[in-house]
């Protein structure tokens, strides 16, 4: 495969901000939002649960606590609608980290800039010998991720881990820092196919307080990175919140909107949201906010019932006994036999590392794959034919 080039890639930060979805998220008023959650009646949820297609009022009456009492027929009808559109069938996938340099001060990450522990970077050479490890294991989709770090991660290097990674398996995705539009066109030349970015929080002044400092502390080019993906040519963009940082129901409303957004205006595009949650004890001293087990399956649900076609995933973060009791609740994605640490599955694999958060869910893919064929699910391992 000829090595894409990096011609017309910026060579210096020159940002376009789309403003798009930014403009939608201006209009609310979260004391606004908080004030109408708490309004919701019961014959609003019931109105929205005879609904073929609901609104964003509904969505947000869905995300409610009135809503609690109806999460069974939340479920119901998110199993329905999961069936018709998506089948039984799960898509598995595995993290690869390239490097964990990070030049972020993110209180809640366990990469933060100032995180006590050794660095560690893949060569793109390491990159394709943990890919063909993974790919042993059956895995033939791919999350490439790197720390926030362009010195230690420029788009060279990202672009040639890409190939790298693609001499063994045919899907990749990339979970990296935000790229502007003409680089992630290198990435999609490259034979990257997908794209994760979460937005963290969309809680706007609570973003500011908890990105100390750092790129990453430009809110709206953050917001921006889905649309500009979606713009290159990206077949695939996840998007989602860190539930623990803000107001769940609220985050997870503007999550949905942002969906909602990106779907409309890019319909080639498949959208997809993942809804991993931050646990105390996964980064230092930081104390998230409580999300229960209830909370995400009413995240879950709702979304579902908003999102008719978007993919939903649910990563390691969640313990197995949690991921089992939803796989028919909503969810399209699962990782599997996921090490969240750099080499940690075969280059540095008995080697002191540091990882960004601890894994719940620590069975390896065949134990997944069996959890899911006892429940009636297929596990997949590819999902798409070019």
């Amino acid at each position: 495969m000829a090595t894409p080039s990096l011609r017309g890639a910026a060579a210096t930060k020159q940002s376009i901000k789309m403003t798009g979805f930014y403009e939608i998220y201006k209009r609310y008023d979260r004391s606004d939002i908080a004030r109408a959650q708490a309004g919701f009646k019961e014959a609003d949820i019931r109105s929205a649960l005879a609904k073929d297609a609901i609104s964003a009022s509904d969505y947000l009456a869905l995300l409610s606590a009135s809503a609690t009492p109806f999460l069974e027929d939340m479920a119901r009808r998110s199993r329905d609608i999961t069936l018709r559109n998506f089948g039984r069938a799960i898509q598995l996938y595995a993290p690869l980290y390239l490097s964990d340099h990070c030049d972020n001060e993110c209180v809640y990450c366990g990469f933060k800039r100032t995180a006590a522990g050794k660095r560690r970077k893949l060569d793109p050479r390491q990159a394709g010998k943990e890919a063909e490890y993974i790919a042993s294991l059956g895995i033939r989709h791919m999350l490439l991720l790197t720390g926030g770090s362009r010195k230690e991660s420029p788009l060279e290097y990202i672009r040639d881990s890409v190939l790298a990674v693609k001499e063994h398996v045919p899907a990749v995705s990339l979970e990296i820092y935000p790229l502007e539009t003409d680089e992630y066109r290198v990435m999609v030349e490259a034979g990257a196919d997908g794209l994760t970015v979460y937005q963290e929080t969309y809680d706007e002044e609570l973003y500011d307080r908890v990105h100390l400092s750092g790129p990453k502390k430009d809110y709206l080019f953050r917001m921006d990175a889905p649309e500009r993906a979606a713009l290159a040519g990206m077949r695939a963009v996840n998007i989602g919140v860190l539930f623990g940082l803000g107001e769940a129901r609220e985050d997870a409303f503007f999550m949905g909107r942002h969906a909602e957004y990106l779907q409309e205006k890019y319909p080639a595009c498949e959208i997809s949201v993942s809804v991993p949650r931050l646990r105390a004890g996964d980064s230092g001293s930081y104390r998230p906010r409580k999300v229960t087990d209830s909370d995400i399956v009413q995240i879950i649900t709702a979304a579902r019932l908003f999102l008719p076609r978007s993919g939903i995933t649910v990563s390691t973060r969640e313990t197995a006994e949690f991921r089992d009791n939803i796989v028919s609740l909503g969810v399209t994605r699962m990782s599997a036999g996921s090490v969240t640490a750099v080499g940690g599955y075969a280059v540095n694999k008995d080697k002191d590392l540091s990882y960004q958060f601890h894994v719940s869910d620590d069975r390896d893919i065949s134990a997944v794959r069996k959890m899911l064929e006892s429940k009636g699910y297929q596990a997949v391992f590819y999902d798409h034919v070019p």
